[in-house]
């Protein structure tokens, strides 16, 4: 659905500074359809710059960007007829009525005119905003505006939806909303390609993602192959139902067991193995005597992985 091959972006910096700020730094990214795709990055990485690449809105300093086939430098209307794009901060037409704004966009997009009143209908009850249908947009809350943006973005059917930090400014409920909705679009068939500083949102809905910061791709992939290439670690946590197995002395011993610590009534401890090693890790640790009751495991969370990322622990 998206393809980027050796994509740059520089700009130039303002008189007296030399040189030239990269934004994006030899992009090379393969999205197929069918994904939600994550891109993960401090302020300043890069991410709005890409976003608005691959929907023609900036041109490349050099390297090539598809959508659906489609060259996005040369043939731009034909791309973005690919393409919904909900920018970070969007417009509204507060004087409007939903259907109103709605409509304006249909014919914006030059749909047929004899299609666009079932159209219209169609997209506002897909986005949950039949009760608002007639209300002006001035009424809506932040949440509904943002659900009002997604149907101005998806009116023409494209394949593919862009979203530039949706949830940002939502409240809980909200944000929960919104991933519901995007599951759905999902579902529906729709390629999803969204930037988040919500991590575990992120996390929840998306099926690979891109680790970018100043303007490089650190790490790219389906979350669970990132994860692994970036070293990710397996702790474990064991609790004992009595106390008189020195357990954390035990662990400290064994090869392969590594950061034992006991706290709150439990060890914890990192272990490489795989579940089979682990197994009879517990199996032998039961045998020495002992009480064993519960074992955890707590693997690093996207936001804990990208913390490690951007302090260069992992390369």
């Amino acid at each position: 659905m998206i393809e980027l091959k050796n994509v740059t972006k520089e700009y130039d910096l303002p008189p007296g500074q030399p040189g030239q700020l990269v934004a994006a730094d030899r992009l090379t990214l393969d999205i197929p359809d069918g994904e939600v795709f994550g891109l993960v990055g401090p302020n300043g990485a890069g991410k709005s710059t890409t976003l608005k690449m691959i929907c023609g809105l900036l041109l490349p300093t050099a390297g090539h960007i598809t959508v659906n086939g489609v060259d996005v430098e040369t043939q731009p209307e034909a791309a973005q007829q690919h393409i919904g794009y909900l920018a970070d901060f969007f417009s509204v037409y507060d004087e409007l009525k939903v259907w109103e704004y709605v409509d304006y966009f249909a014919r914006a997009y030059k749909l047929p005119p004899d299609k666009i009143p079932a159209r219209v209908r169609e997209v506002i009850a897909q986005m949950g905003l039949e009760t608002k249908y007639d209300s002006n947009v001035a009424t809506l809350s932040r949440g509904m505006k943002q659900r009002l943006g997604i149907a101005r973005a998806i009116i023409h059917d494209p394949p593919l939806l862009v979203l530039d930090e949706p949830a940002s400014g939502l409240d809980p409920k909200a944000r929960l909303e919104l991933k519901d909705l995007l599951r759905a679009m999902h579902r529906a068939g729709k390629t999803i390609f969204i930037t988040s500083h919500v991590l575990p949102d992120l996390e929840e809905i998306c099926t690979s993602l891109a680790i970018l910061e100043k303007g490089k791709l650190l790490r790219h992939g389906k979350i669970a192959d990132v994860m692994r290439s970036a070293g990710q670690t397996r702790r474990v946590r064991i609790r004992l139902a009595s106390p008189e197995f020195a357990l954390e002395s035990w662990l400290s011993a064994h090869p392969g067991v590594s950061e034992v610590l006991h706290s709150a009534g439990a060890t914890e401890f990192i272990f490489p193995g795989t579940d089979a090693d682990l197994a009879a890790l517990i199996r032998e640790a039961v045998l020495a005597g002992a009480a064993i009751y519960s074992v955890e495991e707590k693997t690093d969370s996207l936001e804990e992985l990208f913390a490690r990322l951007s302090t260069g622990e992992v390369m």
